[in-house]
């Protein structure tokens, strides 16, 4: 159990709690498990895929360099999203396979209508936390 207390609860890291519903987008070979099954563990059930009908709380994104047009791929993602929800688009870390610049997300949100608030280390993986701002909300 030393290994799952030091590694840092990934879904805490993502501000992940209990009973959210959590969209999983991109899975693929080559994403973290052990991020996946903590998140899972977290909320207390499986995480949803593109073809649910709920409302999200938050979605995660998994993006890799070739994945296609991420602007799409956020408008897409934030389509059922709840009003406070928010999105993690995760990459691969710099010097991994498929690395995607930093640059090509904080270009991406703003067309998509998001904002990027925060990054964070998930062991090869990197997230960036993308909110719809506030104002925008309101407008709905």
């Amino acid at each position: 159990m030393v290994a799952a207390a030091d590694a840092q609860n990934f879904a805490q890291k993502l501000g992940i709690s209990h009973d959210m519903v959590v969209q999983e987008l991109g899975w693929d070979d080559d994403t973290d498990d052990h991020l996946r099954a903590d998140v899972e563990e977290t909320i207390g059930a499986d995480m949803v895929d593109e073809d649910s009908d709920e409302v999200i709380d938050v979605v995660l994104l998994w993006w890799r360099d070739g994945d296609g047009d991420l602007v799409d791929a956020l408008m897409d993602a934030i389509t059922p999203l709840a009003d406070d929800g928010f999105v993690w688009v995760l990459t691969p870390k710099t010097g991994q396979p498929n690395h995607v610049e930093p640059s090509e997300i904080a270009e991406s949100a703003p067309t998509a209508g998001l904002t990027q608030t925060s990054a964070v280390n998930l062991g090869t993986w990197t997230g960036s936390r993308l909110v719809q701002p506030k104002a925008a909300i309101k407008k709905r």
